[in-house]
């Protein structure tokens, strides 16, 4: 049993004919005929009562007519959501952003996929690298952006953003007149870095400890401006990405460059061995084609 068999049994239920029934279905009656006999022999009870060239529904087939048209029914629909997604009419996307780069990369990419896909909702989470990573492997997200690199094991990419940090001190620092230090000069200062769950905060902790010292970590947080404004209030240093040292007020910090690069490539990030749909797959090529720096 198929479902073009349930098709032709309810055509010929509603025809009361074999003869109509096959006209409309554009094959031979002796293969419609066939075709039902065979399901009431699978199902062992007659389904339509034969008189003459006219047939009508038994008991049995009233029941299985009206089961085959909720079968039928659902298959027509499941066709027709898969049609859609397909055609990336209809689609949900999960995506997780660390708070200090949505705001400055994504509007205007999902305003622009918004506008080409209306049917296709964007739900945003805002956390850690780290913990951006660990929800894509969980499945709780679809995509999403992490510092690279991450695990090529685990995960496809592509970088969108090659900056370094730069060192954020206050204008009464002893440094602050500088244009370039190098890290080791730090080694008494105390760091507002970011939180655990956060890729920088690891690769700054092992940049000063490669530098021989273990730093001084006086405040954690998930927001770069609160991270500046405490900068600002002088209570310790900071290393912060370029794009992000773009936005604060030059005349409340000091913005230095530092002689030992701390890399930061963003990258979005999807699990490399998992099913993914039709809508995220378009937004991550429709995102990488709008991210991607121009060469």
């Amino acid at each position: 049993m198929d479902i073009r068999h349930l098709q032709y049994f309810l055509e010929v239920a509603r025809q009361h004919s074999f003869t109509k029934a096959a006209q409309v279905l554009f094959i031979t009656q002796p293969t419609i005929s066939k075709t039902v006999k065979s399901l009431e022999d699978e199902l062992g009870v007659t389904l339509l009562d034969r008189y003459g060239k006219n047939v009508k529904l038994t008991d049995a087939g009233e029941v299985f007519a009206r089961q085959a048209q909720e079968i039928v029914t659902s298959f027509h629909n499941l066709s027709s959501e898969l049609d859609d997604l397909m055609n990336l009419k209809k689609g949900h996307i999960r995506i997780g952003l660390p708070p200090m780069i949505g705001a400055s990369f994504f509007p205007k990419v999902i305003g622009a996929f918004y506008k080409q896909y209306p049917n296709i909702t964007i739900q945003l989470f805002e956390d850690g690298g780290k913990k951006v990573e660990n929800d894509i492997l969980s499945g709780a997200l679809d995509v999403g952006v992490t510092v690279l690199p991450a695990d090529e094991d685990l995960f496809d990419s592509y970088i969108f953003v090659d900056e370094s940090l730069k060192v954020v001190l206050h204008p009464t620092h002893p440094l602050a007149e500088q244009d370039e230090i190098q890290l080791a000069e730090l080694s008494e200062d105390g760091f507002i870095l970011f939180r655990e769950d956060f890729s920088l905060h690891d690769r700054i902790i092992g940049a000063c400890q490669k530098a021989g010292y273990q730093p001084r970590i006086i405040y954690e947080s998930a927001q770069w401006d609160l991270i500046s404004n405490m900068v600002a209030a002088g209570l310790g240093v900071a290393l912060l990405p370029e794009t992000i040292c773009r936005e604060l007020r030059q005349e409340e910090v000091r913005i230095l460059k530092l002689k030992e690069r701390i890399p930061w490539d963003l990258g979005m990030v999807w699990r490399k061995d998992r099913y993914q749909s039709f809508a995220v797959r378009e937004w991550i090529a429709f995102s990488e084609k709008m991210l991607k720096p121009k060469h």
